[in-house]
């Protein structure tokens, strides 16, 4: 089997209108300007997209990916500020995910990919647990400290995905990954 061709794609979701439902858009900017400044290594042909709320109108850019990693607020009940990586299979229905379903959000645009037989097989999710979804521009205090932790998440989850060389895998090995936390 030839290695995956496509970019890895980190995608920033959430609504920025909305406090800390807005964290995988901070996230994806913080990570831009660490980029940007040299203090951070991507790996080759990453890709940082700003998804903002176009949930299924993503489709296509998952379709030509190697790999893709969101960024996004997760409410699994934790601690406000608590990081979570979540991969494979965990991202279909978390244990204790209290997310409010949203049309055409993340779980639509996979289970849509997964559907039209386009999802990469590396995915994961690196999620904040949000402390306040309601109107306004800042993340609370207790997400925005969580940013760093965040970052770092992010960079060793794309760095585990190059390492593995973001080769296709049977979904029955994905089975296997789940979810790792850490406190902010």
């Amino acid at each position: 089997m030839s290695a995956p061709v496509g970019p890895f794609l980190v995608i920033g979701i959430g609504n920025a209108l909305l406090r800390d439902e807005g964290v995988g858009i901070h996230l994806l900017r913080a990570l831009e300007r660490q980029v940007a400044r040299g203090q951070v290594a991507l790996p080759p042909e990453t890709r940082l997209i700003d998804g903002g709320t176009l949930g299924l109108d993503l489709l296509p850019l998952l379709a030509g990916a190697r790999a893709v990693l969101l960024l996004d607020a997760v409410a699994l009940g934790l601690e406000p500020g608590t990081v979570t990586t979540l991969r494979g299979e965990a991202l279909r229905a978390p244990a204790g995910w209290t997310r409010p379903v949203q049309p055409g959000g993340i779980g639509d645009l996979l289970a849509t990919a997964r559907l039209a037989d386009v999802l990469p097989a590396a995915i994961a999710l690196v999620g904040v647990q949000p402390g306040e979804i309601a109107a306004g521009l800042a993340l609370t205090g207790v997400v925005q400290a969580a940013l760093p932790a965040a970052i770092d998440a992010t960079v060793a989850e794309l760095r585990r995905l190059d390492a593995d060389g973001a080769t296709p895998r049977s979904r029955s090995s994905e089975m296997g990954q789940g979810l790792t936390r850490s406190a902010a």
